[in-house]
This record gives C-alpha cells, sequence and structure tokens, in this order.
C-alpha cells in the first residue's frame, strides 16, 4: 500500500487547497485571459538525429510538455501530444494554436515514453497508440494507469510509484518522484490515479523531468537524492490567475527558483504556447521566465526557452559531478 494513498484517493507530500466547483466557477465568470494567436502556419523542425550516445546528450522541444531525451544510445518522449485538441474527443476540450515542432513521421525510433499523469494535455491516447503501433516503446505510468493503456490498445505499460526506480539499460535507471498535482480524467475520478515526475540517471548524468508540478518539497528532495542534475525540464505555463492555478502549476518565477534550488547546471521551459490553459498569454510565460531570470541573475545560457523543433546539446557538468554507469550499478 502506498503511504501516498489514503485508501481512497492519492495524496500530495504537502497540503494543496481543495478547488471545487465554487471556485471554477468563480474563475470561469471573472476571467482576464492573456492574447493567443493562432500560428498554424509555422515550420516544422529538422528531424533529430537517430541516436545520440558516449555520454552525450540531446534534447528537442516538440511542443507542451513533449521532449525528445536523447542519451545512453536511448530516445526518450516525455508526455507526448501530437493531437489537435486536449480533451477526450476529437471536437472537446482545448484545441491548440501551433503544430508540433517536429512532425510525427519525423520522429527517430522511440524506445521509451514517460506519462507523467492521466490529464489529457500529458496523456493522449492517439498519439500513444501512434507510436506503440509504430515503435512499441516501453510505456512507464504512474500508479493506477496501467488500466487506461490496457483499455486503449496499449498493453504491457509499467506502473511506478514514487521512488520506484527501474533499469532501462545496463547504464540508465529511470526514478518515478514526487510532483505537487492531482490527477483526473472525468468529473468523478479525481485522484484516483498517481502523478509524478521522473529522474534519468546514465552515462550522460541526470536529467529531471518535473511533469506538471506546483511549488513543493519535490525539488530538494531530487537535489539531495540525485546530486548534480546536467538537465532540469520544467514547467512554465499555465500559471494565471494564480489564486486558482499556484497549487499545481508553478509560475516562471518559480521556475527559476526551482533550477536554482536544483542546483541544475541547465534548465528548459515547457508547458507553454500550445494550448489555452490558464488565463496567462501565449508568451507570457516566456515574457515572464526572462524577467525572473533576471531578478535571480540567471543566464538565459543556463536556463532555456527553445524554439518548437528546435533541438540542442546539453553542456556536461564538472568533471567528477556526473553520476556514472558504475554508480548507477551500485544503486541495483
Amino acid at each position: 500500500m502506498s503511504t501516498h494513498f489514503d485508501g481512497e484517493k492519492f495524496i500530495n507530500q504537502a497540503p494543496v487547497p481543495d478547488h471545487g466547483f465554487s471556485d471554477l466557477v468563480r474563475w470561469r465568470f471573472n476571467r482576464e485571459p492573456g492574447v493567443w494567436n493562432d500560428s498554424n502556419g509555422v515550420s516544422p523542425g529538422p528531424p533529430p538525429p537517430e541516436r545520440i550516445g558516449g555520454g552525450e546528450l540531446r534534447v528537442t522541444f516538440v511542443n507542451h510538455s513533449t521532449v525528445l531525451i536523447q542519451m545512453d544510445s536511448l530516445n526518450i518522449l516525455t508526455d507526448p501530444i501530437w493531437s489537435d485538441r486536449a480533451g477526450p474527443t476529437t471536437w472537446l476540450g482545448p484545441k491548440r494554436v501551433r503544430p508540433p515542432g517536429i512532425r510525427f513521421e519525423d520522429l527517430p525510433p522511440i524506445d521509451v515514453v514517460i506519462l507523467s499523469h492521466n490529464h489529457y494535455d500529458h496523456t493522449d491516447i492517439p498519439t500513444l497508440q501512434r507510436l506503440f503501433e509504430r515503435d512499441s516503446p516501453r510505456v512507464f505510468v504512474a500508479l493506477g494507469n496501467r488500466a487506461l493503456m490496457e483499455k486503449n490498445g496499449i498493453p504491457g505499460s509499467h506502473e511506478m510509484d514514487w521512488w520506484q526506480d527501474t533499469l532501462l539499460s545496463p547504464s540508465l535507471r529511470l526514478t518515478f518522484v514526487p510532483a505537487q498535482h492531482f490527477s483526473a480524467r472525468g468529473l468523478g475520478d479525481r485522484n484516483e490515479t498517481l502523478w509524478g515526475g521522473y529522474v534519468l540517471e546514465g552515462d550522460a548524468g541526470v536529467v529531471y523531468f518535473a511533469g506538471d508540478t506546483g511549488w513543493g518539497p519535490q525539488f530538494e528532495q531530487v537535489r539531495d537524492r540525485f546530486g548534480p542534475i546536467r538537465l532540469a525540464i520544467l514547467p512554465i505555463g499555465a500559471f494565471r490567475p494564480q489564486w486558482f492555478m499556484a497549487a499545481v502549476h508553478i509560475s516562471p518565477e518559480e521556475a527559476v527558483r526551482a533550477h536554482q534550488l536544483l542546483g541544475a547546471g541547465t534548465s528548459m521551459g515547457v508547458h507553454f504556447g500550445t494550448f489555452r490553459l490558464g488565463d496567462d498569454g501565449q508568451n507570457e510565460p516566456v515574457e515572464g521566465l526572462a524577467n525572473a531570470r533576471e531578478l535571480h541573475n540567471v543566464s538565459p545560457d543556463a536556463f532555456w526557452v527553445l524554439g518548437f523543433g528546435e533541438g540542442r546539446m546539453v553542456p556536461r557538468v564538472p568533471v567528477g559531478t556526473l553520476r556514472s554507469a558504475e554508480v548507477v550499478e551500485q544503486r541495483r
């Protein structure tokens, strides 16, 4: 039995305000949404390389929270969504305002898919079905989500609890870590499945994908458990109005604070500019991040905003701080 399951629902490490229906109505009837512009005419980025090994690390921002991580000769995809809407049908749910930065057919073979939680903008069944049909990747999900995968023709997914880990290869370990969020795909299933982020440890160092999260103790816990982080992938969008969103979505300023607390060599922002989810405008998370970097004296070279479809090699952390395959092996 999970220590963060009360017998009926999963719970966060720190108390989260329970914004009920009345709060949702209050927000919806008092919205001050920022500006969004349809940018479906944007051309996709170039195809990423087939593989990256030799201790190198490459990351490609596709859209929203979909990131291609290439390390230790494996291709890992986070929260993939290529659908036009983030919802239960093709006509219901937030509609994307710009296309994915990489065409689906230009993806290299995907070995591993990691899903942070079951919200429609993070667990997109049509995309997962396409990936499974094409590549049959190993799929990792939070506790309670295997049934959703099997129901939709994606067998063999691996459920994980917080702090549970597994080897993806002899040199690459995957650990599921806490986040401050919630789960739901309908009106009556809130928090019946778990949510979280992931840490990858291998020859290329440590990569932290935070998933969807509000501010919580997980940043300090990840730093203390995993040591120097080569790359932190942190959400920066859907943070307004903060009285409603702060419990489950960090702001750009909090993302910079998380970058510093984690001691990350490099961070990159995600969860912005794709779907209208909060009241922040399309460019507001990026502008807020720029202001926060200046406020906290963080260089743009240390906290990236990649263009949709842009890929970059991630700088190495100082010699002697990488988590090597030997260290990974010792934790077996």
